[in-house]
Formats: C-alpha cells, sequence, structure tokens
C-alpha cells in the first residue's frame, strides 16, 4: 500500500472540506487513491461538491467578441495578477477573441497564424512577452456561429460565458449570468453525459443502502436524489438566480426562448500553480 503522506490528506481535504481524521482513514481504505478515497468520503457523508475541480490556480483573462451572429470567448494566461490588467495583455486577448470570430480556426495553433489588422495573433503574443517580461500563452477558446442570438457574460474577466439562444439579447445575458453563478453543467437532463449518472446513482445507492430500508423504498430515495441532482445540474432545472421562484425552464417558456447551447470558461481552471516555499528558498540559500 502507498504511504499516506500529509500532502496527500491535505489535498483530499481541499477537495472534499471534510476533518483531517476522516480524510486519512478514507486515504487508508482506498490504500491511497486519492479518487477512491473522495469517492469514499462522499458514500459517508453526503458530499456533493469536490472543490478540487474548479481550483482556479492560473492568472489571465477571458476576452470575447461578438460580431453578427458569431461569438468566441478565448482564454489567456500569464504569470502575474498585475499583467492581467495591462492594456497590452488585454489587447492581446482582444484581437484572439477577434480572430476566433473572423476565421474560424481549428485550434489554438491554427490560431496563432490568424492575422488581425495584417499582423498574426503569434506576432501580437511575442510582442506583448517582450515589452511586459512575462510568459503568456492562448489556452483555448469556444466560438458560436447561429441564426439565432449569442450573448455573453464576463465577471471580472475571470469568468466568461458564452450563450446561443433564441430569444433577445437582454434575456441571453441574464442567463449568461445565471450560468457564471449556478454553473450548470449543460442545458438539460438528457445532454448530462451518462458516465456521471451512472457514478452518482452509484453513490446515491450505497448512500441509501446504510439506511438500512426496504428494497422498495431505497430505488425510490435513489430515483429521488438522482432527479434532484438533475435539477440541480442541468441549466434549465436551476432556480432562476435573479428570482429563484422561477426555474429557467419557466423563465425562458414565459419568453418563447430556448437556450441551444452556452459554454463557460474559468481563467486557470484544472492549471496545478507552483507553490513557492521562499522562507525556504532564503534558508538554502543563507548556505551558499
Amino acid at each position: 500500500m502507498a504511504e499516506i503522506t500529509a500532502k496527500m490528506v491535505g489535498d483530499l481535504r481541499a477537495a472534499t472540506g471534510l476533518g483531517m481524521m476522516e480524510c486519512k482513514k478514507a486515504l487508508v481504505e482506498a490504500e491511497g487513491d486519492l479518487a477512491k478515497a473522495e469517492e469514499i468520503l462522499r458514500i459517508k457523508s453526503g458530499n456533493k461538491a469536490s472543490k478540487m475541480a474548479g481550483r482556479v490556480a492560473a492568472e489571465g483573462i477571458i476576452g470575447s467578441c461578438i460580431e453578427g451572429g458569431v461569438g468566441a470567448l478565448v482564454e489567456v494566461n500569464c504569470e502575474t495578477d498585475f499583467v492581467a490588467k495591462d492594456p497590452t495583455f488585454l489587447a492581446l486577448a482582444a484581437a484572439a477573441a477577434k480572430a476566433v470570430v473572423a476565421a474560424n480556426p481549428a485550434d489554438v495553433e491554427a490560431l496563432s497564424a490568424v492575422e488581425v489588422d495584417g499582423v498574426s495573433v503569434e506576432e501580437i503574443r511575442k510582442a506583448a512577452i517582450a515589452k511586459l517580461g512575462e510568459n503568456m500563452t492562448i489556452r483555448r477558446f469556444v466560438r458560436y456561429s447561429t441564426e439565432g442570438t449569442i450573448a455573453t457574460y464576463l465577471h471580472g474577466a475571470k469568468i466568461g460565458v458564452i450563450v446561443d439562444l433564441n430569444g433577445d439579447e437582454a434575456l441571453g445575458r441574464d442567463v449568461a449570468m445565471h450560468i457564471a453563478a449556478s454553473k450548470p453543467i449543460c442545458v438539460s437532463k438528457d445532454q448530462v453525459p451518462a458516465e456521471t449518472l451512472e457514478q452518482e446513482r452509484k453513490i446515491y445507492t450505497a448512500q441509501a443502502a446504510e439506511s438500512g430500508k426496504p428494497a422498495d423504498i431505497v430505488a425510490k430515495m435513489v430515483e429521488g436524489r438522482v432527479n434532484k441532482f438533475l435539477a440541480e445540474v442541468t441549466l434549465v432545472g436551476q432556480p432562476f438566480v435573479k428570482n429563484p421562484d422561477v426555474t429557467v425552464e419557466k423563465l425562458l417558456a414565459e419568453k418563447s426562448a430556448k437556450v441551444n447551447a452556452f459554454a463557460m470558461l474559468v481563467v486557470g481552471e484544472g492549471i496545478e500553480k507552483a507553490v513557492v516555499d521562499y522562507a525556504a528558498e532564503v534558508a538554502a540559500a543563507a548556505k551558499l
């Protein structure tokens, strides 16, 4: 069995928000497998959220552009939040978003070659690096083209949402704002990935089985929790953030509108950022 280190316990605690001893016991039971330990804790505690998945660990901004029926979001990263606010860096993000809308590149590599006002995105990036002295990368982008309406919402430039809908722009912006706040994973329950639903059902079944109730009651408990989960993670099932008395589904129906698709980008999501121990560095330097 793998050695259970303090770092492993700390990582699991950060992911679940549970106590150190609970996390250590789960890791021992899972023989050091972090993902399995988290599943064990979810079964035992009913904890739904994994904070690890949304950990933001890099700087930068989300750039956006809408022209006609085409819209785009682009994540551009840098090393410090100070540079993320610099006009030169902001111009890079704006140029990248404009290039995505105009050229519909296949990927980030293709985007680098797209020209904006006669200069390639890659040249703009290199010029910004030379001027500001930090590494900068264009990490990813989302592009929608529609006969309907494109709406975007940027929350402090760190969270960007783009929505393709049949409806007016004001409604689209409200829906995009809701998505930024409530973080649904898809529009409706038929779009929930089968593996995600299977995993949730497995956990709810294990939780319900521990109640000791008859099988038919356990089955009803599981279905009730699955339905609740589907309402929580789907856009149309969620209470509308600006008026929780109605669901987004009801809001859209009242406006004779429909959301076709949406995407959300969060700066640095999923990127591990190196933790620098400055005290250790100073101590090491003092020994030289």
